[in-house]
């Protein structure tokens, strides 16, 4: 559980991590699943992998139950995420496969979280021409964020600059981006533009909102961690 909170991954990438059998391992997941605690999802690059995601929310959820259910002192509140306070020298950087959706949104979404916190970039391992219109909406409509001049860039510049942090946000620019400094981290996150419905603008607000959420849920891990960067 702890390495799912810091990134989706497979089965077989847990049982390397944890050094047990992978009946042992899947037992295990599927057990957390029932439970409602952790989520998968297809590979979207490869159909026959599937990430695992830990639901930081829902874990929430069932631990101020526990504590209320075994004794009232035990209650425990939910208080609002603040902002980093010692980040100094953090960085982050964003990387998904055209640069014109995910990433962008992250990107936004972080630096407004964060305000002057966090150096927040983003790129593509094949960046696409613009910036999705959906994107640049949901950004506007949902929270306020305008990022209509910005333009998809390609990793290799970005990669002149040393990230602490690099997140990917689909599944084939993980596969595809070499070995980075810094640590990795993994978001399986569907392709908003890539639905079958004529109206995709529902899938932008769906992704736009789940990656909200793991942002904000990333804010606090950054805030006891700083990198070293050129």
């Amino acid at each position: 559980m702890t390495e799912l909170a810091r990134s989706d991954l497979r089965v077989r990438e847990l049982v390397g991590i944890v050094d047990e059998p992978q009946n042992l391992v899947s037992y295990h997941l599927k057990l957390l699943r029932d439970g409602g605690l952790v989520t998968s999802r297809r590979s979207s690059f490869d159909g026959r992998d599937t990430y695992y995601h830990l639901d930081l929310a829902r874990c929430a959820e069932e631990l101020e139950d526990l504590g209320t259910a075994l004794h009232p002192a035990l209650r425990m509140t939910p208080v609002p995420t603040p902002p980093p306070r010692k980040t100094t020298g953090s960085s982050v950087l964003f990387v998904c496969s055209g640069n014109s959706a995910r990433s962008p949104i992250a990107e936004a979404l972080l630096r407004h979280h964060a305000g002057t916190h966090l150096r927040v970039a983003s790129a593509g391992t094949k960046p696409k021409d613009a910036v999705h219109p959906h994107a640049v909406r949901v950004l506007r409509e949902h929270y306020d964020l305008d990022i209509t001049r910005q333009r998809p860039r390609a990793i290799g510049s970005a990669e002149r600059t040393r990230f602490g942090h690099t997140i990917t946000l689909c599944d084939k620019a993980r596969e595809a981006l070499p070995p980075t400094n810094g640590q990795r981290a993994h978001w399986s996150i569907p392709d908003p533009a890539a639905g079958r419905r004529k109206d995709l603008y529902p899938e932008f607000v769906a992704v736009a909102a789940e990656i909200d959420a793991r942002v904000r849920q990333l804010l606090p891990s950054l805030s006891t961690t700083g990198d070293q960067e050129d």
